[in-house]
């Protein structure tokens, strides 16, 4: 596999990473990982969070997991919207028009978001809004483990170290509680998960996050 690697300073700096989710726990199952990974890489990264459904409990969990996540970064921008959950592609044009109204105040270097093949109707509307509001930008589309079964084959892997596993693992327990009562919402999901990505990729630490990178360019 050949890796892609991230310069701290030049050309390849990450300078904004732009974190999008259908749902209140959604990027923090998807690549909460990843993130901890790159805020520890790059000090001065600023972060523009957006989930787009969530009631007000669990309005109230996306917001401390996502002040908590992103505590040491200090260029941070985090939106939690209300749209009806499950409802999305009925309401599509309303999505449509916040999603056209935030990505003016954004130019990120990376797009992290939902899997373009998710089963989940709400996590593939957002998948697609991406791609149409994002054409130039790139575009990593993270994957959420489920009843569908919808798990494909990913082609970009990001190792992680004992550490930040174990921190994603807690923080995904420690502030959703609401899903609790979820028999998939437990520390043996998101361990196996990462896992099998840790095995398919050959990490030094048997953990991986996994994505699917639709476009590259190589310069």
């Amino acid at each position: 596999m050949l890796p892609l690697k991230f310069d701290s300073q030049g050309k390849n700096s990450l300078h904004q990473v732009l974190c999008l989710g259908a749902h209140s726990d959604d990027i923090e199952i998807g690549c909460s990982g990843t993130l901890l990974k790159l805020i520890d890489q790059f000090p001065d990264i600023s972060i523009y969070w957006v989930v787009f459904g969530a009631n007000e409990q669990r309005k109230e969990e996306a917001l401390a997991s996502a002040y908590a996540l992103l505590k040491d970064v200090k260029n941070k921008t985090i939106l939690i919207k209300d749209f009806r959950d499950r409802f999305f592609p009925y309401i599509g044009a309303e999505i449509k028009d916040f999603f056209d109204h935030f990505t003016k105040d954004v130019s990120p270097d990376l797009v992290l978001t939902h899997y373009h093949k998710d089963l989940h109707q709400d996590h593939r509307l957002i998948s697609d809004l991406t791609l149409n509001a994002f054409r130039d930008h790139m575009i990593l589309e993270y994957e959420i483990p489920k009843y569908d079964g919808d798990l494909g084959n990913p082609n970009f892997f990001v190792h992680l170290d004992p550490v930040i596993y174990q921190k994603k693992i807690n923080h995904l327990i420690q502030y959703f509680k609401t899903q609790a009562n979820k028999q998939w919402f437990t520390e043996e999901t998101f361990s196996s998960i990462l896992r099998l990505r840790g095995i398919q990729s050959n990490a030094p630490d048997k953990y991986a996050e996994a994505f699917y990178l639709r476009k590259a360019i190589f310069l």
